[in-house]
């Protein structure tokens, strides 16, 4: 039995742990999957670089608008792939061959199992950790649906090396997942039929947001509201998807997606063995990012709910000073935003409206659409939106969820003027914006809400 200073179970964020400070420390690092961890093999990269063809290729589509008559082009679904896993596939290799070839840190692929709070078990191979950090990310839930053990399905972990696009294909799931990869397969040239539980997509945004992106994604795809799926059967041409209302008709599907949201693995870990307590399905961890074992650590999806890279990033930032200094220092990732990089895209960052009404917040609302700005109009945006919330006593952003393109990217200087306690006036006119920028839209709507507010 090796004894170690430090166990890392994880390769994603994890792997970043290790810095040079580390260099005199005996490190194990285990991975019961490929090197690098969800985000760089089957999640955010993957995935964001087969949406950035299906944005050239949405706006390829929509280019008559514009005056531009595109005709006779195709996408090389194999090629795309070969481009994109050519490129990733290395970066997983080479970091595990790195990470062998340090003196100090011992890489274990396999399963790793707690058999008590300094003990861990890989396959039949025993090791012990004077401190253990656990960042295993969180894995596709497979809903219960009669029949499905007995046909092939997709998960987000397998959809992007299919080795073929499917004329038809079937998503059970209505939320980022499932409209990150709707875009993808629709813009293909897929038949794309998502099926929802619920009567909308995106639920947890805000209701502006989603009445416009539900609207948006009807003319994609097969939309199909309170749709819940009781069994699934191979047919001779297909999958075929049978519902709890009899009323609805038989799908049938060639291939079939399962994006019922992610969950962490705690099972197979067995964390009872090492008394980490834990809370609707993720391990409880304090400012610190300590477990309730007092030398166990975890960070990313295993203990956040809202399972973001950047989240998970700066939680092993903090992981990675606590593990060697005796000054802790605290987890701060408030105010956590977020996108969904569908078309169109999302960003989001604070209260949503719904939700600052349900705590019965005093706030004002302000509004500006992208085809009111100047490069909007340019664009024939017609969809997208900037609406910021702020409380009309302080004048300080409340929330903030733009759609249409480059959300993501826009969505920061609201990011940065909720964390640092920036007024919407001081944002909105407190140094010059770029015109004719598609910013200008966020600083129009700065500027109605700072109208509002006292």
């Amino acid at each position: 039995m090796t004894d170690f200073d430090v166990i890392i179970i994880g390769t994603g964020s994890g792997n970043t742990i290790i810095t040079p400070e580390f260099d005199d420390l005996n490190i194990a690092i285990i991975e019961k999957g490929t090197f690098g961890g969800t985000c760089l093999n089957r999640g955010c990269i993957p995935s964001k670089m087969l949406i950035y063809v299906a944005d050239v290729l949405t706006e390829i589509k929509r280019s008559g608008d514009l005056g531009i008559a595109a005709e006779n082009y195709s996408a090389n679904w194999q090629g795309i792939q070969e481009r994109i896993f050519s490129r990733i596939d290395p970066i997983a290799s080479a970091g595990e061959s790195y990470r062998h070839s340090l003196p100090n840190v011992t890489v274990f692929n396999g399963e790793a199992s707690f058999i008590s709070g300094d003990e861990i078990i890989i396959d039949d191979v025993i090791i012990t950790g004077k401190q253990i950090v656990i960042a295993t990310g969180a894995t596709p839930v497979i809903p219960e649906i009669d029949g499905l053990s007995k046909v092939s399905y997709h998960t987000s972990d397998t959809i992007m090396r299919i080795a073929e696009l499917p004329k038809r294909l079937g998503i059970i799931g209505g939320g980022y997942i499932a409209v990150e990869l709707a875009h993808v397969f629709s813009s293909f040239g897929c038949e794309v039929t998502m099926l929802v539980r619920g009567n909308t997509l995106i639920s947890k945004e805000d209701l502006s947001i989603r009445e416009r992106f539900n609207k948006v994604f009807q003319e994609k795809v097969d939309l199909r509201f309170e749709a819940t799926v009781s069994k699934v059967r191979q047919g001779s041409n297909g999958i075929r998807l049978n519902f709890e209302d009899e009323t609805l008709d038989v799908l049938e599907v060639d291939e079939l997606l399962l994006a019922t949201g992610r969950l962490p693995d705690l099972d197979s870990l067995k964390i009872r063995a090492a008394n980490i307590d834990t809370t609707d399905g993720y391990i409880v961890t304090d400012q610190y990012m300590r477990t309730t074992a007092d030398n166990i650590w975890a960070l990313g999806d295993v203990t956040n709910p809202a399972q973001l890279k950047h989240t998970a990033n700066a939680e092993a930032k903090i992981v990675s000073h606590n593990l060697i200094n005796k000054k802790l220092i605290k987890v701060d990732l408030d105010p956590t935003p977020h996108a969904i990089f569908s078309n169109p895209q999302v960003a989001s960052v604070g209260y949503t409206e719904q939700d600052a009404k349900a705590a019965e917040m005093q706030y004002v609302v302000a509004v500006e659409e992208y085809g009111d700005v100047a490069y909007g109009w340019a664009m024939e945006e017609k969809t997208g939106i900037c609406k910021v919330i702020a409380d009309p006593r302080t004048g300080l952003l409340i929330g903030a969820h733009i759609l249409g393109p480059q959300a993501s990217t826009l969505i920061h200087q609201l990011i940065q003027g909720m964390k640092f306690g920036q007024t919407v006036a001081e944002l909105a006119s407190g140094f010059l914006y770029v015109h004719p920028a598609l910013n200008e839209v966020v600083e129009n709507a700065l500027i109605k809400v700072a109208a509002l507010c006292e």
